[in-house]
């Protein structure tokens, strides 16, 4: 499979995904992630070529919901994403596209 652009990867499968930027990562824009909390621990949001820090709401309204958020760089949370699943964990991901990954 091949896709361009920014994904989510969710337990229903892979879906393209509108933000482009850290800026456009919102609770709104993470609604489906949100929607599926029950059915992961882990969500990786990968924010691009560099980190920012995630606002306060996005971190609030999934600790309410027992999911552990990690926001790294878009490849370190592509690496990290494909060890948690192969290791049978309930993972998640929110990928902001890069042109390259380190």
């Amino acid at each position: 499979m091949s896709h361009r652009g920014s994904l989510l990867c969710l337990p229903s499968g892979m879906h393209g995904w509108a933000p482009t930027s850290a800026a456009e990562v919102t609770l709104e824009t993470l609604a489906p992630a949100l929607a599926v909390a029950d059915e992961i621990d882990v969500l990786l949001i990968g924010l691009g070529a560099d980190i920012a820090a995630l606002p306060r709401e996005i971190r609030e309204a999934f600790r309410a919901r027992q999911v552990i958020i990690e926001a790294i760089a878009t490849g370190g949370a592509v690496r990290t994403y494909n060890v948690l699943l192969g290791e049978g964990r309930a993972v998640g991901a929110a990928l902001v596209a890069v042109e390259r990954a380190r």
